[in-house]
């Protein structure tokens, strides 16, 4: 139990030696209380259209304008928030199930289940992330659930590369060796021996992620592939805005900040994890 305690309390010590990832840390907090609390923190509901405010400037009444609809500006930027973190999990949590077991299946069969498996990845990275998003959206449609899904999919061939990479390691070693020798079964030894002693990298690579899916999502609700209207999203509020960037400039630069400062919090977060799970990159190797 000590033993725990002391390695928790130097990763922790290792995650937040530089202040940049702290600071990271923070913002990523912030936005997702801001998710959380959305309800409470928007002035209006986003949905709201008083035509008589339409494209006005920061007021009183409106802190950051209303959009040509006249619907609050910083109320749908509070409620984005909610559908972008929202699609950002979901779709790397699809990507790190799927290509997860993908990947320790190739790497711990082989042979003609590997040469599938790793055919198929190719094809996946052979495609751009944002194109077959693209393509996958115009087949299933949009919607956050189907957007997470298809970013999801879209996006995990890094997963099973990295866990088939590992599983090829950690096969070889002596205690999955005594426990084919003990009779236990091959997904007994995947998912209780062999996942349990590869997930740091996992971690890593679904804390960057995010932020690379959130841009996505972005992008395609930019191209008007993503979420469709009226709800909420900062892309298609970047989208609507950069038509009236004379007229009311915070309207599109606002939720175009808020997309830049969320996905470079969570990557610099996320490289953080990287370094404090790394004992070669904090210097104990």
């Amino acid at each position: 139990m000590f033993g725990n305690k002391n390695r928790n309390g130097k990763f922790i010590a290792a995650l937040f030696s530089r202040r940049i990832v702290l600071v990271a840390f923070i913002i990523v907090v912030l936005f997702v209380l801001v998710a959380f609390f959305a309800p409470l923190l928007a002035p209006y509901d986003p949905d709201y259209a008083d035509f008589a405010a339409s494209l006005s400037g920061p007021t009183k009444e409106h802190w950051l304008g209303a959009d040509s609809y006249g619907r609050d500006v910083l109320s749908r930027i509070i409620y984005g928030t909610r559908v972008s973190l929202i699609v950002g999990l979901l779709a790397v949590c699809v990507a790190c199930a799927i290509g997860t077991v993908l990947g320790m299946i190739a790497g711990y069969f082989g042979g003609v289940v590997d040469d599938i498996i790793t055919r198929f990845t190719e094809m996946l990275r052979a495609i751009p992330q944002v194109v077959l998003a693209m393509a996958l959206t115009a087949v299933f449609g949009s919607g956050i659930r189907n957007l997470a899904i298809i970013l999801g999919i879209s996006s995990m061939a890094g997963y099973i590369r990295m866990m088939r990479g590992q599983v090829l390691t950690i096969k070889q070693t002596d205690y999955i060796m005594a426990g084919k020798l003990q009779g236990n079964r091959d997904f007994r030894l995947m998912f209780h021996h062999i996942l349990p002693n590869s997930i740091s990298p996992i971690i890593v690579m679904m804390t960057q992620q995010v932020g690379s899916t959130i841009l996505a999502e972005a992008g395609l609700s930019f191209l008007g592939l993503g979420i469709s209207a009226p709800t909420a999203s900062w892309g298609s509020m970047v989208s609507e805005g950069r038509m009236f960037l004379l007229q009311n400039p915070v309207f599109a630069l606002s939720p175009g900040i808020c997309v830049a400062v969320l996905v470079i919090s969570l990557n610099v977060f996320g490289d953080g994890i990287r370094d404090a799970l790394d004992p070669r990159l904090r210097g104990e190797l």
